[in-house]
């Protein structure tokens, strides 16, 4: 499972957020995905921690923390969905 942290400051990098989530437990792994056109950040990232204690710890800390100016918005990743295959139609004949 992994942790969405959102409204992050555009400034933000691997390392940053890496070093606040270091405080709570082992960080596995850091992904801030970046815009395809500009190549800047998008404003949220997801933070893989080692253990599910290790990201509840995180999650009620940093949950509505100031940080970079920014109120960050920190809570368990939702699933991703599958939606390729929408495209706006229906699919009904």
């Amino acid at each position: 499972m992994s942790i969405y942290v959102g409204n992050l400051s555009y400034e933000v990098n691997q390392e940053d957020l890496n070093e606040v989530f270091a405080e709570y437990g082992t960080v596995k792994r850091v992904h801030v995905p970046s815009d395809r056109e500009t190549g800047r950040p998008r404003g949220f990232a997801f933070v893989e921690m080692e253990s599910e204690a290790s990201e509840d710890k995180a999650i009620e800390a940093l949950d509505g923390a100031e940080w970079m100016d920014r109120s960050l918005k920190v809570n368990k990743a939702k699933p991703r969905e599958d939606n390729r295959n929408a495209g706006g139609r229906n699919n009904r004949f």
